[in-house]
């Protein structure tokens, strides 16, 4: 017997069977040289319950299980990201709780930012065709977005120093009480030269999931995200910065109903350097002015998307009037 991850093995010599316990498949397929394997997928919660596979195979016309033959018990390691809620239930088998993982303090003292968030929904309804504005502080502090955005109708629901992290944990709660014709999502705290800064990969992850969020809520709509600007207190990481922004723009290359908004080169002089400006006092903050190019940079890329659309939308009309009239 071997350990590995996530799944329980049977190495040939048994007949062509299949047995299901729960929701666990088990299929045996005839011995042959190269000794196929049997496979059966399992996540952590079930894991309890897989052993009970075995009774199926009692009263097979099989030989005895010989030491090659004997089974391969894999167990689940721990997620790689611990502290989010794991859904992890059998629907077959009631008896197998759910499990929960304990959420990180990181991502819980933010419960009371979103409970207020929560209670701003609950109190206000939105605009027809608004632009919902999720993400961190560089959100929450844009007192002036409804005269910077106009015509546009902004709903702004940004919170403290949002990482994409915990941004994942509550993307439910931020996303789905809204009827938005787009969301706009900027989140620049993953990596600011601390000792829990994020791994790209690990914000890709996170992205995805936001995403996924999003575009099960309203297939279809588009979903922009900010490139990080390159903030004078986090320049000594900008190198890193630069490689989430470089992620993040192929997310939204690959992935459908979702655009980049180009910032950071707007915020640099000619020497590659930031423009001071552009920042607040904590240089780290967009001033006024910095805010103003904000704006106009997201609304320029707005505008060029939802016009595509409506191009797009107006030649699909156009076609199938063609297509009736034919």
């Amino acid at each position: 017997m071997t350990r590995g991850v996530g799944a329980i093995k049977f190495d040939g010599g048994l007949a062509d069977r299949t047995c299901s316990v729960g929701a666990i498949r088990v299929t045996s397929a005839p011995h042959h040289a190269s000794h196929p394997t049997t496979e059966i997928n399992m996540t952590r919660s079930t894991f309890a319950v897989a052993m009970t596979a075995l009774v199926c195979f009692s009263g097979f016309d099989s030989p005895s299980l010989t030491a090659q033959d004997q089974p391969v018990v894999q167990r689940a390691v721990e997620p790689a990201e611990p502290g989010l809620l794991i859904d992890d239930v059998d629907p077959d088998n009631p008896a197998i709780a759910k499990q929960k993982v304990e959420i990180p303090k990181e991502i819980t003292k933010w419960e009371d930012d979103i409970a207020k968030l929560e209670k701003l929904d609950a109190q206000s309804s939105d605009p027809p065709g608004a632009i919902l504005f999720i993400g961190s502080s560089s959100v929450r502090r844009w007192t002036t977005i409804d005269e910077d955005m106009a015509p546009y109708l902004p709903i702004r629901r940004g919170y403290g120093g949002a990482r994409y992290r915990d941004l994942a944990h509550f993307a439910t709660r931020l996303i789905r009480p809204h009827d938005y014709r787009a969301i706009v999502m900027f989140v620049a705290n993953d990596v600011s030269g601390g000792d829990n800064d994020a791994t790209v990969d690990q914000i890709e992850g996170w992205v995805d999931s936001i995403l996924d969020v999003a575009q099960q809520h309203s297939p279809g709509k588009p979903v922009f995200i900010i490139e990080i600007t390159p903030a004078p207190k986090r320049w000594s990481v900008y190198a890193k910065i630069r490689q989430v922004n470089d992620r993040l723009r192929e997310i939204c290359l690959t992935r459908p109903d979702t655009y980049f908004i180009e910032t950071a080169e707007h915020y640099l002089d000619r020497h590659n350097q930031p423009v001071m400006r552009f920042f607040d006092d904590d240089r780290l903050h967009l001033s006024d002015e910095g805010y103003d190019l904000w704006s106009k940079l997201i609304r320029r890329k707005l505008d060029d998307v939802f016009r595509d659309l409506a191009l797009n939308d107006q030649e699909a009309a156009d076609l199938s009037a063609q297509h009736t009239g034919s």
